[in-house]
């Protein structure tokens, strides 16, 4: 990842929770047939491994857990971003030099993934899962809530993920480069917008 020095996130804790705080991410792996992607949830186990184990599970008829995987696998967690507006810059009013931008906040983690079938593994990883989903709503579902039979046909139907991180890169893009006023007054736009998204995001503008 492009990561020029003033947007670099060198912290593992704060990295760490970036990836906690993006529900979904993406997992690329290359083979002969080329890139496969898929969306996934993925579980962080920060005490696993030199930087962490990441955890999920997809579809077994999904074709990327039986590839030749050649090289490391990159998890992409894309965290929030924002457009940003050549309106909220200073130098728009005096020279009218400004383009606009897009602020965001990613990480990537690379390593090697395994895949594994593993029924006890499997009902595990999806009751954490769904632990971890449903923790904040006033009446959690759990997987022990649906019939046993259906939850084991369904543990059939899945192919569990192990991805121990080798290397990990945090990047926050949040208009370090730009004035103090300028900050101010793009922190202030993104506020105001009424967007969840631009909100989150303006939170990382120092």
């Amino acid at each position: 990842m492009y990561r020029p020095p003033q947007f670099r996130v060198e912290d593992r804790s704060e990295i760490h929770q970036m990836m906690r705080a993006t529900r979904l991410c993406n997992l690329v792996t290359s083979g002969p047939e080329g890139l496969h992607a898929t969306a996934l949830p993925l579980l962080l186990e920060d005490r696993e491994g030199e930087f962490g184990t990441l955890y999920g599970h997809l579809s077994r008829a999904n074709p990327q857990w039986k590839m030749d995987v050649q090289g490391d696998a990159l998890a992409i967690f894309m965290g929030p971003s924002a457009y940003v507006t050549p309106a909220w810059y200073g130098a728009k009013q005096e020279t009218g030099k400004v383009v606009p931008t897009w602020n965001y906040t990613a990480v990537h983690a690379y390593g090697v993934v395994e895949f594994f079938t593993e029924r006890e593994a499997m009902l595990q990883l999806v009751s954490q899962l769904t632990e971890r989903h449903e923790a904040d709503r006033e009446n959690p579902w759990a997987v022990r809530d649906a019939p046993e039979e259906f939850v084991e046909a369904k543990l059939k139907g899945i192919v569990g993920l192990r991805l121990e991180i080798t290397r990990l890169e945090g990047k926050a893009k949040a208009s370090q480069d730009k004035s103090d006023s300028d900050r101010q007054r793009i922190a202030e736009g993104l506020r105001e917008s009424g967007d969840v998204e631009n909100q989150a995001l303006a939170e990382w503008i120092p």
